[in-house]
């Protein structure tokens, strides 16, 4: 009885190890087309930007969106607990939002904008403080607008190689970009969502949240289950990319992760519904976006699996060989990410600092359950 509960143990954390292999082998085998533009409309976007408490990387990012090579949008900025006298745009496509009240949320936020919006746009976009936008971004999310979708998620790039961390932090986003965002699109499933960089039809965030009040960080989990469960899917967009800073000291890592990490334990029983809705209904869509749901966050089945595998040399010496392929065919699929994107050298180069990166991300283990105590958003170094 014991050794059956071992087994079963160290299958549940090992086939997070073997899970992007197989996928990519299945993705290799489906035929990858890009959705033809069926129309040259340009659709009505609002641009959502969100900043709490910091505002000094705001003119980079407005200054950024007004260089799109598109016409029929408008900018929102909703400076949360900001001082915005420092603050002037003079373009009429950018309106600054300051709420009277501290909302200290994002879907607060969004939906604070919505509730001001100048005109009713059929798209929104969504987009951080601290990102900067590709000239074609509304572009290329409009070929999937076109194709049908209601919510699309595009590619979240490093605008900063500055500091080991902010290295390690791009590879670890171009690993679940290609696994989570375009392995599992082309497979016939959804695309996670990764809190910017993404775009919906507005009537679908609005229902969304309409009975909902998410406060502290995972808004994009929650978001992503909901669209989940009105049956639809996430596409994604890897030609419509957004900038985004990279984490780039240990502190910053360490609040930055507690957050994230908390966020899983909070909401990775989405994982079981959405799973089991598929299960019911016969929908691939929603089997294996569940199974990723329930997958945890890189370090602790990595951990978790060398642990398994030191256990394995004193209990059952030949199931540690078994750990050792598994850890193989990982490896090897990181690499496989890492070589299908135009990888920064730099970045090759962080990656032997990757037990640093884990210590760190231990730490914020830690401190998880006080996360959104500790920090409600990243603070970032305008230097960077």
């Amino acid at each position: 009885m014991g050794k059956a509960i071992w087994i079963i143990f160290q299958v549940i954390i090992g086939y997070n190890l073997v899970l992007p292999f197989l996928l990519f082998v299945f993705y290799k085998l489906v035929k990858k087309s890009r959705p033809k533009t069926l129309s040259n409309k340009e659709y009505d976007y609002a641009i959502i930007v969100t900043a709490y408490e910091q505002t000094a990387l705001l003119p980079a990012v407005v200054a950024s969106l007004l260089q799109v090579k598109y016409s029929n949008y408008l900018i929102y900025i909703v400076a949360d607990n900001c001082d915005i006298s420092t603050l002037n745009f003079t373009d009429p496509r950018v309106i600054l939002l300051r709420p009277e009240k501290v909302l200290a949320s994002n879907t607060r936020s969004h939906l604070y904008a919505i509730a001001n919006f100048r005109r009713d746009h059929e798209i929104l976009t969504i987009i951080d403080s601290d990102n900067l936008t590709d000239p074609n971004y509304l572009n290329e999310l409009n070929v999937f607008f076109d194709a049908g979708y209601e919510a699309v998620q595009g590619v979240r790039a490093a605008k900063n190689l500055n500091t080991t961390y902010a290295c390690l932090d791009a590879a670890r986003d171009i690993y679940y970009h290609f696994y989570d965002g375009e392995v599992l699109f082309q497979l016939g499933s959804s695309a996670t969502l990764s809190g910017s960089g993404m775009a919906f039809k507005t009537a679908l965030y609005k229902a969304c949240f309409d009975n909902l009040d998410i406060t502290g960080a995972g808004f994009d989990k929650v978001l992503q289950a909901q669209i989940l469960r009105m049956n639809k899917r996430i596409a994604f967009a890897k030609d419509a990319i957004v900038y985004d800073e990279k984490t780039s000291d240990s502190a910053q890592l360490v609040n930055q992760r507690s957050r994230w990490i908390n966020t899983w334990f909070k909401y990775f029983g989405y994982g079981f519904d959405i799973l089991l809705r598929g299960v019911k209904r016969f929908d691939f869509n929603q089997f294996l976006f569940g199974i990723i749901l329930l997958r945890p966050p890189l370090f602790i089945f990595i951990l978790l699996s060398g642990l398994c595998a030191l256990m394995n040399i004193f209990i059952f010496p030949v199931y540690s060989l078994i750990w050792i392929i598994a850890f193989g065919l990982f490896i090897l699929s990181f690499v496989i990410a890492l070589k299908n994107h135009a990888t920064d050298p730099r970045i090759y180069k962080s990656l032997i600092n990757i037990p640093k990166f884990i210590f760190f991300q231990l730490l914020s283990l830690v401190h998880a359950r006080q996360a959104n105590k500790r920090s409600v958003a990243t603070k970032h170094n305008v230097n960077s």
